[in-house]
């Protein structure tokens, strides 16, 4: 009978970055349709500068908050962008 080797999670660093914090941004990912085909969904909000590196090598994943743009049908109050899918809406406070 063959073995089947049992992969390990990757690690996961989290951090604060603080040029993020309070920006405004868009990020729009993937997320499931009810006939189990994939679509596109759209979120609005205030980033709060909090990420999660994750994977080999690391994807960067920001928390958007305050959300004024989400799916319908969304209960959460925020959600995890990875860096690629996020598009920032104002400049940096310091400028």
């Amino acid at each position: 009978m063959a073995q089947h080797k049992t992969e390990e999670p990757y690690a996961t660093r989290l951090g604060f970055d603080q040029t993020m914090a309070g920006r405004h941004a868009e990020c729009d990912g993937g997320g499931p349709l009810p006939a189990g085909l994939a679509g596109r969904e759209e979120f609005t909000g205030t980033l709060t500068g909090e990420y999660i590196d994750h994977g080999d090598p690391p994807w960067r994943w920001y928390r958007l908050a305050a959300l004024t743009k989400k799916p319908e049908g969304y209960l959460w109050d925020s959600v995890w962008c990875e860096s690629d899918s996020l598009f920032l809406m104002d400049e940096p406070a310091n400028g």
